[in-house]
C-alpha cells in the first residue's frame, strides 16, 4: 500500500485556513484557475456537484409554479442607466463590451496581432444581474392584472470584475440561478420573497447539510434598488459567514424605472410589484468549508458527485473478473435504490491502479461510503465497508446483503451526522453581547472571533462605522429575534427589541 502522511491535505486547517481550503478544492479534483483573470475551469467533480445542487432545487421552484426561461448574456448600457441604483450598485464590477471585431495585423517577425475594430454604437455590459433585462421583457409581456404573476427563473452565469478571487466563493464569472416575478400587489410579491427565502433555508439546511440563520439584510447590506433583502447566512469552520443565499423585495422600483405597468382591476394604470433571488456556485465553496476535514472533500450524500464508490481488491490476475463481477452486480442492485426519491448514484473503479492510491484519491474526493471487495471477501460474502464521515482507519465486515438493507439509513446517518456537527460549530461560536466594550475586545481577538448577537437600534452610517473599525458587518437581522425583550442599542443605548448578528465574512 502506498505510503499517505498524517493528512492528505496540507496544511491543515488549524495551520492556515485559507491555503487549506485551496487544496482542498485541488486535491479533490473540483476546480482550478483558468488562463482567464479570476475566472475557474470546473472539473467534472465539481460541476457534478452543481448539477445536483441545480436538479435538486429546481424541483422546489417548479413545485413553486416557477418556470425556467433564459434572456441574454449582454444588456444595454441605457438599461442600467434607466436603473440608477442598480446601476451605482454594480458600477465598479461591471465587464463592458466595446468593439463587434477584431482585425489581424501581419508583423514582420511573423506573429500576428488581433486588434479590436467596429465600434459599437452602444456599450454591452455582461450581464452582472439580469434585473434590468428581464425587466424590459416584462415590460413587453405584461399589459392586464391577467397577466400576472409572472413566475421566471433562469439558470445562467454572470460576471462581477472581482479584484481579489478565490475558487467557487468569490470569481468573476460565476454559475448561478436567479428568479425574478412580477406581481399585481405588494402582499403577494412580499409573500413570494419570503417563499423563496424559506426554500433556500430549507434546500440549505436538508440538501446541503449546512445549518443557516435564516434573517434580513440590514440597510447597509440590502441589495441595490431593492425594499427587502431576506438571507440566510451560514458560518463555516474558521467561524466566519458565508450570504448562501438571497431574496429581493423590490418593491416598485424596478417596475417604475422599466415600465412594467398593466391595467387594473379597477381599470386603472399600476405598476407591477417585483421580487428576484438566487444563490451560486458559492454553495459548493461554503459546503467544503462547512464540513471538510484535513484529509479532504466530505460530501453530503444528498448532493455527493457519486454517493457509493465501489473498489475492486485484486492482487491476483486469475481473480480480477470475478471480483469486478461481483462489484458490477452489487453497484447494479444498488442503483436500482432511491434515497430521496432519486436513484442512488455509484462508482466502480475499476482503474489499474494499487489499492491506496485509490482508498486516499475517494477520501480526498469526500466520496460518502467507500466499498472495497476482494478475493476472500468473495468467499465470505462480506464487504469491506468505509465511511467519509467516520476516522479514515475505521472499517467494517458486513454481509452483502446486511449492506443492501442498510445502505440508505447509513446515508441518511452520514447527512444528519455533518448537519449536526455543523450546527454545534455554529451554535458553539454564536454568543450574546450586551456591553459595548466586550462587543470591541471580541473582534481584537487573536484568534477569528465567532458570532455576536447584540440588541440594535443604530443607523446606516453608525453601522458602517463599527463595520469599518473591525472589519466586521450585520449578517442580518435574523428572523424570530426582532420582537423580544426590549433590551438597550449596543452603540446607542436606545431601547430596542431588535436583535442583529456580526461577522466577518467572505
Amino acid at each position: 500500500m502506498a505510503k499517505q502522511a498524517k493528512n492528505a491535505i496540507s496544511p491543515t486547517r488549524k495551520e492556515d485556513f485559507p491555503e487549506w481550503y485551496q487544496q482542498v478544492v485541488k486535491e479533490a479534483d473540483l476546480a482550478e484557475n483558468s488562463e482567464t483573470r479570476g475566472c475557474m475551469v470546473i472539473k467534472p467533480w465539481g460541476y457534478a456537484l452543481w448539477e445536483n445542487i441545480q436538479q435538486q432545487l429546481d424541483q422546489y421552484f417548479k413545485a413553486t409554479g416557477h418556470q425556467n426561461a433564459y434572456f441574454p448574456l449582454l444588456i444595454p448600457l441605457k438599461y442600467f442607466e434607466k436603473e440608477a441604483q442598480c446601476a451605482e450598485g454594480f458600477a465598479t464590477e461591471c465587464a463592458v463590451v466595446t468593439h463587434h471585431r477584431l482585425e489581424a495585423t501581419k508583423n514582420d517577425d511573423g506573429t500576428t496581432t488581433m486588434e479590436p475594430a467596429g465600434e459599437l454604437a452602444e456599450p454591452y455590459i455582461i450581464r452582472p444581474t439580469s434585473e434590468t433585462i428581464i425587466g424590459a421583457a416584462f415590460s413587453r409581456w405584461t399589459e392586464s392584472y391577467r397577466d400576472l404573476p409572472l413566475l421566471i427563473n433562469q439558470w445562467a452565469n454572470v460576471m462581477r470584475w472581482e479584484m481579489r478571487t478565490r475558487l467557487f466563493l468569490r470569481t468573476a464569472e460565476f454559475l448561478w440561478q436567479e428568479g425574478h416575478t412580477a406581481h399585481e400587489t405588494k402582499k403577494e410579491a412580499l409573500e413570494e420573497a419570503q417563499q423563496m427565502h424559506e426554500i433556500y433555508e430549507k434546500f440549505v439546511t436538508e440538501h446541503l447539510a449546512i445549518p443557516v440563520i435564516p434573517g434580513e439584510k440590514s440597510e447597509a447590506e440590502r441589495f441595490p434598488g431593492a425594499e427587502q433583502t431576506f438571507t440566510i447566512e451560514a458560518m463555516v469552520q474558521d467561524k466566519k459567514a458565508v450570504q448562501a443565499g438571497t431574496s429581493h423585495f423590490l418593491g416598485q422600483n424596478f417596475s417604475k424605472a422599466q415600465d412594467i405597468s398593466f391595467t387594473g382591476r379597477d381599470n386603472t394604470i399600476q405598476h407591477a410589484w417585483t421580487t428576484s433571488w438566487g444563490v451560486s456556485t458559492r454553495l459548493i465553496g461554503t459546503l467544503i468549508m462547512a464540513h471538510s476535514d484535513d484529509d479532504g472533500l466530505i460530501a453530503p450524500p444528498r448532493i455527493a458527485s457519486q454517493q457509493i464508490i465501489i473498489v475492486p481488491v485484486t492482487p491476483k490476475e486469475e481473480t480480477r473478473d470475478a471480483v469486478i463481477t461481483a462489484c458490477q452486480d452489487l453497484a447494479k442492485e444498488l442503483r436500482e435504490l432511491r434515497f430521496h426519491g432519486e436513484l442512488l448514484r455509484v462508482h466502480v473503479d475499476k482503474r489499474d491502479l494499487n489499492g491506496g492510491t485509490k482508498k486516499w484519491e475517494w477520501v480526498k474526493k469526500g466520496a460518502p461510503i467507500r466499498i472495497e471487495i476482494g478475493p476472500r471477501d468473495l468467499e465470505s460474502g462480506k464487504v469491506c465497508l468505509q465511511r467519509r464521515d467516520q476516522a479514515v482507519t475505521e472499517k467494517a465486515f458486513i454481509t452483502q446483503e446486511e449492506f443492501l438493507s442498510s445502505v440508505l439509513g447509513t446515508m441518511q446517518e452520514i447527512q444528519d451526522e455533518l448537519l449536526r456537527r455543523a450546527t454545534e460549530l455554529r451554535d458553539g461560536n454564536m454568543q450574546d453581547c450586551t456591553d459595548l466594550d466586550t462587543f470591541h475586545k471580541h473582534w481584537k481577538s487573536e484568534e477569528q472571533p465567532g458570532w455576536l448577537v447584540t440588541p440594535w437600534a443604530g443607523d446606516m452610517e453608525q453601522e458602517e462605522q463599527l463595520s469599518k473599525e473591525h472589519k466586521i458587518s450585520i449578517r442580518c437581522l435574523p428572523k424570530g429575534m426582532q420582537d423580544g425583550n426590549e433590551a438597550p442599542c449596543i452603540l446607542t443605548g436606545k431601547p430596542t427589541k431588535a436583535r442583529a448578528i456580526w461577522g466577518r465574512s467572505y
